[in-house]
């Protein structure tokens, strides 16, 4: 667990060797996760949610940024341990496959070839394997919406990576909560991950989106955080990527 501000920690979730980065932000009225890491982390949220001095029971709302499983995995199992009272967020066009209405894009198994289903390494292949958690969202998200949890947060649409990718800007705290629209690695900001990007085009378009916000620190799910000169780095990238 990383403190971004008074009221905002970036989580360390490890995954077999794998580092991801939740993100949680909370005030006096509520708490909200943001991205929930693979199935299994349950006890590994709450640990890191009660270092970063927030009771479990204290969660109140989830966000996600969208479908894929390493963000989507441990909704079940939030929202069996506190009922009804947790509250999720998501984008519309996400609901379907979070939901179970429709198999979520990257662990359809009917995207591959044999040879291709065999080339994956085997912690790929189990996601493949199993089947994809489903989860009721209360609040489809379009983009634009000005929620007000912790400070405030404001809804970027950001697709590319996935069709309905969101990310967050912590009004309070300066904090972009990128999701995987970009990535870190060692303190540096690089843009969309061109291996898992569904639509790199897109994806590198929606970077423009950022320009609007006054941004002090980058939070990317994969590499974590960016917070020596983020704001420059950010503006670097946006002025190298395709305007909208």
């Amino acid at each position: 667990m990383r403190k971004l501000a008074n009221g905002a920690a970036m989580l360390d979730v490890n995954v077999n060797g794998m580092l991801i980065h939740p993100v949680l932000v909370w005030d006096e009225k509520s708490a909200v996760l943001i991205d929930t890491g693979v199935p299994g982390q349950l006890q590994n949220l709450r640990n890191e949610m009660e270092t970063a001095g927030v009771p479990f029971q204290n969660l109140t709302h989830v966000i996600l940024t969208h479908q894929d499983i390493d963000h989507i995995g441990s909704l079940p199992e939030l929202q069996e341990a506190l009922g009804q009272s947790l509250i999720v967020y998501a984008h519309e066009t996400e609901q379907p496959f979070i939901e179970g209405d429709k198999p979520l894009i990257k662990t359809d198994r009917s995207r591959l070839s044999d040879e291709e289903f065999e080339a994956l390494p085997e912690m790929a292949k189990a996601f493949y394997e199993v089947p994809a958690p489903a989860s009721k969202v209360h609040i489809p998200l379009k983009g634009g919406e000005e929620l007000e949890l912790a400070g405030g947060i404001s809804v970027i649409f950001t697709p590319g990576h996935s069709p309905g990718h969101i990310s967050l800007y912590l009004k309070k705290s300066n904090v972009l909560v990128a999701g995987d629209s970009m990535y870190s690695m060692y303190g540096v900001l690089y843009g969309p991950h061109k291996e898992t990007a569904l639509d790199l085009e897109e994806a590198e378009k929606s970077i423009q989106h950022y320009a609007a916000y006054h941004v002090e620190q980058v939070v990317c799910y994969h590499g974590g955080l960016c917070n020596e000169n983020a704001g420059k780095q950010l503006q670097k990238l946006i002025h190298q990527t395709p305007r909208v």
